[in-house]
């Protein structure tokens, strides 16, 4: 049995699985802190925790010691910064953190080149601004980092003890060269980063230790298991999917949101904020939009009605479209297609009229257009596909999925087992790196379980045509 551990941002998800069927699964919550306007961060430790529970919760119905092998995978970009003794310097801060706006435009004037070194161009999401921050807000932190990992790495150290990270999630730091796969160490010295702080590179299938006596003790799994290096949460998405060959592509759905069309060969298009990654398997790469915001939206104004996610979309489904307002879904700013951290959420179009079910139709419309936004944003790059697969939480909803198609004109596939996702990618990767599974097994796709033909509908045309504008009005207000 393999095991597949995602450490998300909402929670740790742990799945079983021989490759193929997910016998068990798992997930323990996380919460974000946000001690400052802007700032999002977790404790890593809080992270392990997580992970110790999700085990002890599979350990329930299935025996640990079948495990055979373990992959990662996880929420990208999230700086987290070690001393000497691996200890954690500060909390983590995450890809939707928004304070190093500054460092962005600094690193960029230093380094003009670096969008197609890094395939994309400087957002405060990412890894290295990060690092330029604590250099100038934080210079006692600065001054003891010794390491610094990406949040499924850090329960790799945990689990085996090693300082390793994949291609994919190291693509992520804009400290990666896509094109050669390795560090960039121009990149690093304009990021006030030393370029021996980083952790070594493998892809994904590669084993990079195996678990130590203290982890097995702590998780309850056994001694000296294999642990492959994994991927960043989009690409063992991808992984999932049998998205490891050119000309496959998928949408997810989590609390970020990506568009994601793999490759042979690395296309840059910085302009558009376009990601141009390297795979986690090797001479892959891919294009991905990348949207902030993603399903998030609907779970924050479930928070504020004091319902459920479920219960927004169902809402949404009633509400009489002729009377929706328009909904600006950016409560973090965004990065696909319009790399704007400065812009944020709201509703236009409110009447005295309006009720609880408007305004979740129009939030779950947002949704729909941010991907509509993010098609757009690939031109030519994305037509051909035969159809676009879905996974994460958000492709549970029928409703949501037949919005993505109408405002996007894909034809989406929402697969068997699609809410699995990153952790059963995951899985397969730790397949790969025991021997079970050779890298093309990688590719096989899943079988879809529901079909969601676009529909031409002029009411969602005219709404999206009304978003955009929208954000066209409002983007120069600070």
């Amino acid at each position: 049995m393999f095991l597949g551990i995602d450490i998300g941002t909402s929670a740790v998800k742990v799945i079983c699985t021989d490759g193929t069927a997910i016998h068990a699964s798992a997930s323990a919550d996380l919460t974000v802190q946000s001690p400052q306007s802007g700032w999002s961060e977790q404790d890593p430790h809080a992270w392990w925790a997580a992970t110790c529970t999700a085990l002890a919760e599979i350990g329930q119905t299935r025996s640990l010691s079948e495990v055979t092998a373990i992959g990662l995978s996880g929420q990208m970009h999230g700086a987290v910064l070690l001393d000497s003794a691996h200890q954690v310097l500060r909390p983590a801060i995450l890809w939707n953190d928004s304070r190093s706006i500054e460092e962005c435009a600094r690193l960029q004037e230093a380094l003009p080149e670096i969008g197609t070194i890094a395939g994309v161009l400087p957002l405060p999401g990412f890894t290295a601004p990060k690092l330029m921050w604590v250099a100038r807000q934080e210079p006692e932190v600065h001054a003891r980092i010794a390491h610094v990992l990406l949040p499924k790495d850090y329960i790799g150290l945990r689990l085996h003890g090693g300082l390793a990270t994949d291609r994919s999630d190291a693509a992520g730091t804009l400290w990666l060269d896509q094109a050669a796969r390795e560090w960039s160490g121009a990149v690093a010295e304009a990021s006030d980063t030393y370029l021996g702080w980083l952790p070594r590179l493998a892809d994904g299938h590669e084993v990079v230790g195996q678990l130590t006596a203290t982890a097995a003790t702590a998780t309850g799994l056994p001694a000296d298991v294999p642990v492959v290096a994994g991927g960043g949460d989009a690409a063992t998405g991808a992984v999932s999917l049998g998205a490891t060959e050119p000309g496959r592509g998928f949408i997810s759905l989590g609390t970020s949101g990506q568009l994601f069309v793999a490759g042979d060969a690395y296309h840059p298009n910085p302009a558009k904020f376009v990601h141009a990654f390297a795979h986690t398997v090797p001479g892959r790469w891919y294009q991905m939009a990348a949207m902030l915001n993603g399903a998030r939206p609907i779970a924050w104004l479930a928070g504020q009605l004091g319902i459920s996610a479920g219960e927004v979309v169902a809402l949404a489904e009633r509400a009489d479209a002729a009377r929706v307002p328009i909904f600006l879904p950016y409560l973090t700013g965004e990065r696909s297609p319009h790399g704007d951290p400065h812009i944020r959420a709201g509703f236009f179009g409110l009447e005295d009229s309006t009720e609880r079910a408007d305004l979740c139709r129009a939030v779950v419309e947002a949704v729909a257009f941010t991907f509509a936004d993010a098609v757009e944003s690939f031109g030519d790059s994305i037509t051909g596909l035969p159809h676009l697969a879905a996974i994460g939480g958000g492709s549970r909803s029928p409703f949501l999925l037949q919005l993505i198609a109408n405002a996007t004109g894909q034809r989406i596939g929402r697969t068997v087992g699609s809410d699995a996702g990153p952790a059963l990618g995951a899985a397969r990767l730790a397949a790969c790196g025991a021997g079970a599974m050779s890298l093309s097994d990688l590719a096989q796709e899943p079988d879809i379980a529901d079909w969601f033909e676009p529909k031409r509908v002029p009411e969602l045309e005219d709404r999206l045509r009304r978003y955009r504008a929208l954000y066209q009005a409002l983007k120069t207000l600070r």
